[in-house]
């Protein structure tokens, strides 16, 4: 009697040992999908921040240029500037602003 109460109980606990076991490989494959989907969506985040960085570092460049080219304009309106009061400073009383 004993013998076969043990082994129903024996029973019983492989039965439960069988479920944690299946409950352990379904959260198993649930992890390793999860952790393929995460690897695909950060392939995807490097693939956009790359083409953003690429994007806007030629608008840099854009600029950068722009802004040389701006400070050299900008250069020879203040050389213009210059020479012109030069001119009309050398020239005394000949062009005088009158202030009403």
């Amino acid at each position: 009697m004993q013998k076969d109460h043990l082994e129903v109980i024996l029973e019983n606990m492989d039965k439960k040992l069988d479920i944690i076991i299946e409950g352990y490989n379904a959260l198993d494959r649930k992890i390793d999908s999860v952790r393929d989907e995460l690897k695909q969506d950060i392939s995807l985040l490097d693939f956009k921040i790359d083409t953003v960085n690429n994007h806007l570092s030629k608008k840099i460049d854009a600029v950068t240029a722009d802004l040389k080219i701006t400070d050299a304009k900008v250069d020879g309106v203040a050389a213009d500037l210059k020479a012109h009061r030069a001119d009309t400073e050398a020239h005394g009383n000949i062009y005088r602003v009158k202030e009403s």
